[in-house]
């Protein structure tokens, strides 16, 4: 027996008539945060805390943790947007494998921010380096993260909601673990209270909250790139290290706040025993394996991260560029059409145009420097302060992109164990594990699960690690 997923939304306004409807009473709720807060303890679903300053100065205490800031229930998400993305995934990771295997494309694209951007360039110059050093490499891995808004704005009734990708993370993918844990926290909560009180109109059905293989997928890939070099005397050693910090001096950072996302992942590295089938496993292998100061994900080699800069991204929405890389033509278009408008802000003809547009009307633009993660972008009005503040050399630096339009959602996030009401917006993120053997041959090439961050409507970056906020898991309409 097949079970019934019920009506699916397939315009705008289906989607957000079908979108349940929570209290947002906090204090008739109350009784719901003991319950969630013992849950995360129970389930490591926790962050190092905060403090003014710890003994070692690095601003997070060594041994208190917090529960995640999360939010209490789902959030609406169109299904058949969310089974889009899940299924272009792998065409996802294969695309950014070809360009990151591009020498040619990466020094074309790249090579027009100059030093404009002092960081892109630093780690263009040492990408430079290492390709003259020819080191042979038995393994890539790539572990992915493709982030997107849904598109459904109120004004076109009759327009199909749309997933519009944000950005494509090659490096700052984290809150895999995390992210499945809060999945099972709402499969709880609605078994457990069957969100009585909290939902005043809709449905929330077991069938609506997708599984998530986050932890695991992302685990396996990691064992199976370990596998491919051949060794059981080799160890993984997954280091805590931002790219600033590879550039300027290659220290460890010890200040890791994602301590349980870490090590969730950690233990799934060491439980997994998966190897290809040419690699022997055995329990004295399997025991031998080392995971220290773990993360979400290793380090991914310079061309990967290069091939993750906005500059690559809004070249690649130029028409014809995704076509150089994707060989199946439908393929291609799936691609193009999860697109929005992308344009540089360089001294071409097209720059300028994009220039203009940005500071006649920029509510309707975002502009965003070549990096990943939250807190970097600059919204509305504040885009003609900032591109008068720097010269024409300093915009290249810079791309140009059309604002997504996200229909707000009341719902409640529990932060500090306290609910906090809130108008909110979600953000999509899918993974995708990519293997490849020394020849470039495929050895993994798949979607590992998804990432649903929301955060107050007001505030326009998405990152929890930055603050801006909370973990959560889609409820699929």
């Amino acid at each position: 027996m097949t079970k019934q997923i019920g009506r699916i939304a397939t315009t705008n306004s289906e989607f957000l008539a079908l979108r349940p409807r929570y209290s947002q009473n906090a204090k008739s709720l109350r009784g719901y945060v003991e319950t969630a807060v013992d849950w995360e303890a129970t389930h490591g679903l926790l962050l190092r805390a905060p403090t003014a300053v710890s003994a070692d100065g690095s601003g997070w205490q060594r041994t208190a943790l917090v529960p995640a800031p999360i939010a209490l229930a789902p959030s609406p998400i169109p299904r058949k947007e969310f089974e889009k993305v899940v299924a272009l995934q792998p065409t996802l990771n294969a695309l950014f494998d070809r360009i990151a295997r591009d020498h040619d494309f990466l020094v074309s694209t790249l090579q027009s921010i100059g030093a404009a951007d002092e960081f892109t360039s630093r780690v263009f110059d040492m990408y430079l380096k290492q390709r003259d050093l020819e080191v042979a490499k038995p393994a890539t891995i790539g572990i992915h993260r493709s982030d997107y808004l849904i598109h459904a704005p109120e004004s076109e009734p009759d327009a199909s909601p749309q997933a519009k990708q944000v950005e494509f993370n090659t490096i700052a993918s984290s809150f895999a673990s995390l992210s499945a844990i809060v999945g099972d926290f709402h499969r709880y909560m609605l078994e457990r209270t069957g969100y009585k009180h909290l939902l005043e109109a809709g449905h929330i059905g077991a069938e609506q909250l997708p599984p998530n293989e986050s932890l695991t997928s992302i685990a396996d890939g990691v064992a199976a790139g370990f596998g491919l070099y051949g060794s059981p005397e080799h160890r993984i050693r997954v280091v805590r290290l931002s790219f600033a910090e590879i550039v300027d001096s290659c220290t460890i950072r010890d200040d890791n706040r994602l301590f349980i996302d870490d090590t969730e992942v950690a233990v799934a590295y060491y439980r997994s025993g998966y190897a290809p089938t040419d690699f022997p496993t055995d329990k004295e292998w399997e025991g031998r394996w080392l995971v220290e100061r773990s993360r979400t994900i290793p380090v991914p080699n310079l061309a990967y991260h290069l091939a993750g800069c906005k500059k690559v991204q809004q070249v690649l929405a130029q028409p014809g560029v995704v076509e150089r890389f994707v060989d199946d033509a439908e393929e291609a278009k799936r691609v193009r059409d999860c697109f929005v408008g992308l344009y540089p802000l360089d001294g071409s003809a097209e720059g300028r145009r994009a220039y203009a547009m940005a500071i006649d009307s920029p509510a309707g633009f975002v502009a965003k420097p070549q990096r990943e993660g939250g807190g970097y972008n600059s919204y509305g009005d504040d885009i003609p302060r900032l591109l008068s503040s720097i010269s024409e050399e300093e915009q290249k630096g810079y791309i140009l992109m059309d604002l997504i339009r996200a229909p707000e959602f009341g719902s409640l996030l529990l932060r500090n164990g306290e609910l906090v009401p809130s108008d909110v917006v979600s953000e999509l993120g899918i993974y995708g594990v990519w293997v490849s053997d020394g020849q470039g041959r495929v050895v993994v090439n798949r979607q590992g699960g998804h990432l649903l961050r929301t955060k107050a409507a007001g505030v326009m970056e998405g990152g929890v690690a930055a603050g801006f906020a909370v973990i959560d898991s889609p409820l699929l309409i």
